[in-house]
């Protein structure tokens, strides 16, 4: 029974979902319901094999050991860095998110530099393209965009199909932008997995699992979500399906790529390290006026009794959860746990996912499992206000003349994005 609610729940969310993109859609009437199917029936496909099918994930879990495996690997050169001469452990006082968390992202951005410099990237991503180009007919530019972006991320996708921006319609772009918001970069990864999985090896092992699937779930979705929202105005050719990964390197030598990639990652860390701590200042800064407000009248009281100690009072997190709380309950949570995910949505909105993601392990010993692992889904993309800018900047770069089109979609490719990610939410929620 508890099966057939899940199902009932998920399909319900799923169809509202793709009710709202077809509201939002620029022509409804030349939506390819095809394609809508197709990358509908892959996800379904996708997320029954990796969470049902016990063989499928098995594999799915070897790959994900390789995820911990990196966590340990970090650690040995943290420690090499951080252990006291005298002791043989890293000191407790530097134990914490700074040492622990960003430098996994310098290693996991140097380690797919290695692996993009050796083709293997590029021969997994091909795999990719080549099955969502056969189910739903994309252009070979859209397909091979889609799969890189379960890999690399939002700025980088763009280069594997860099000689074909100039030349693509408005819907192609869509596309790109759209797949760049629904999943994540393998340099964030690794960090995500240290968030959700703590210290034990076999829970880390579980949320590479579960995020590695939606990453790959969340590419047809978004699909699905960017041709309703910008349907293309004609069929595509089978010239046009042709699957050519250019043959970029990402260094002279291994050595250069290596280099290459452990600097972008720093800097990616830098910026993230940061990010988070300004807006977690921000955030407690706008906490502090509104429990402020909330002592009028005893709102706070109010608000702790009503919530059962869930929110201290009047706070972002307790607005974000109202509102976001409808949003949580149709993919699937329980109505307990709805404005708990529902603020976590907020805030992956409104910030990024990096600071969902890093105030979840807080909320989820108050959560039900089922819960846990449709958030983690549902959290796991780009798609938030600060990303729009940044795809603007980065493929407005290797494609000048394209600027106008990603300025225009920029909004709505976000909203694709989201949806995309809720999309695949709900059909974890369905078989979990």
């Amino acid at each position: 029974m508890d099966l057939v609610v899940s199902i009932l729940r998920g399909t319900l969310g799923y169809g509202l979902f793709l009710g709202l993109m077809y509201l939002l859609s620029a022509n409804r009437k030349a939506i390819n319901w095809r394609i809508v199917a197709g990358g509908t029936l892959l996800q379904l496909v996708l997320g029954l094999l990796v969470l049902k099918v016990e063989f499928v994930s098995i594999a799915f879990d070897w790959v994900a050991s390789f995820f911990v495996s990196v966590l340990g690997y970090t650690g040995a050169g943290i420690e090499f860095l951080l252990t006291p001469f005298s002791a043989s452990e890293v000191d407790p006082a530097l134990n914490n998110f700074v040492f622990k968390v960003l430098p996994t992202i310098v290693f996991f951005s140097a380690l797919s530099s290695l692996f993009y410099y050796l083709g293997i990237l590029q021969i997994i991503t091909k795999g990719i393209a080549w099955v969502m180009s056969q189910t739903m007919k994309l252009t070979g530019a859209e397909s091979l965009a889609a799969a890189a972006n379960v890999f690399i991320g939002q700025t980088e996708a763009p280069l594997v199909i860099r000689p074909y921006l100039e030349g693509m319609s408005r819907s192609e772009i869509m596309c790109l932008m759209v797949g760049g918001f629904a999943t994540i970069a393998g340099s964030v990864f690794a960090a995500y997995v240290g968030f959700l999985g703590g210290d034990d090896p076999a829970t880390q092992q579980l949320f590479a699992r579960h995020l590695l699937t939606a990453s790959i779930m969340s590419a047809p979705a978004a699909i699905v979500c960017a041709k309703m929202l910008l349907p293309a105005d004609r069929e595509v050719t089978l010239a046009e399906q042709k699957l050519d990964v250019p043959r970029e390197k990402s260094g002279s030598n291994m050595l250069d790529a290596i280099t290459h990639g452990a600097t972008d990652g720093f800097k990616l860390a830098v910026n993230v390290g940061i990010m988070l701590l300004v807006f977690t200042a921000m955030i407690a800064m706008l906490n502090s006026i509104l429990s402020g407000i909330g002592n009028i009248g005893d709102l706070n009281g109010t608000i702790a009794a009503n919530t059962n100690g869930r929110f201290s009072g009047l706070t972002l997190e307790y607005i974000l959860g109202l509102l976001f709380a409808p949003v949580a309950w149709i993919m699937g949570v329980s109505s307990q746990d709805s404005m708990m995910v529902g603020q976590l949505l907020g805030m992956k909105t409104a910030i990024n996912e990096f600071y969902a993601y890093a105030k979840l392990p807080e909320l989820k010993t108050l959560m039900e499992q089922k819960s846990v692992i449709i958030t983690t889904y549902a959290l796991c993309g780009f798609a938030n206000f600060a990303s729009i800018g940044i795809q603007i900047g980065g493929i407005s770069a290797l494609a000048p003349t394209q600027r106008k089109n990603l300025t225009e979609l920029g909004i709505k490719a976000m909203i694709g994005g989201t949806i995309a990610s809720f999309l695949t939410a709900c059909i974890a929620g369905m078989f979990s």
